[in-house]
């Protein structure tokens, strides 16, 4: 019992979270089907990075195999119910900011590329990067609207103008 009632905090204390920072119901979903999707092309392209006899290459392998797990810790802890902790990891990573979990997200995925610079690495942890990538974007928040914009420029028009007339009256 206590596990579902976890489960529905840790929900309602992320979507306050989404609230706060400005993220849409679909871009975080979004941003959880991309780190699914890139648990996924990590477990498996982190697979095929094992079978090698190079140790470098089996390094990567094994991180890309426990970057998907993290990511499926992460992003999706009903995957991992055999984990006696995941629920309160998920509830932790969910009170982490956007650029938190971009800069996690982002220096998981570039360490097996640094360690073993492979086409498989690349493509497997392509992805997992992009997961971050999105975080990242919704860290930055939303674009400002036209008419704000359209003062700006204004401002910055009108600034430049005086620099200009006041630099020709300098000269005369």
């Amino acid at each position: 019992m206590s596990g579902a009632g976890g489960a529905a905090t840790a929900s309602v204390s992320s979507s306050q979270l989404a609230q706060e920072e400005g993220m849409t119901w679909w871009y975080r979903w979004l941003c959880r089907l991309s780190g699914v999707l890139g648990a996924i092309s990590c477990a498996i392209s982190g697979l095929f990075n094992c079978i090698t006899v190079h140790p470098l290459n089996i390094a990567a392998g094994v991180w890309m195999i426990m970057n998907a797990f993290i990511l499926l810790l992460c992003e999706a802890p009903f995957c991992c119910q055999f984990v006696e902790f995941a629920n309160t990891v998920a509830e932790k990573v969910d009170r982490l900011r956007s650029w938190q979990k971009a800069v996690f997200y982002c220096g998981m995925a570039v360490v097996p590329v640094v360690i073993s610079l492979t086409l498989t690495t690349l493509l497997g942890n392509a992805i997992a990067f992009a997961t971050g990538v999105l975080y990242g974007l919704s860290a930055l928040g939303k674009k400002g609207d036209a008419i704000s914009y359209a003062r700006i420029q204004q401002q910055r028009q009108q600034a430049d103008e005086e620099k200009l007339t006041g630099s020709l009256e300098g000269e005369l």
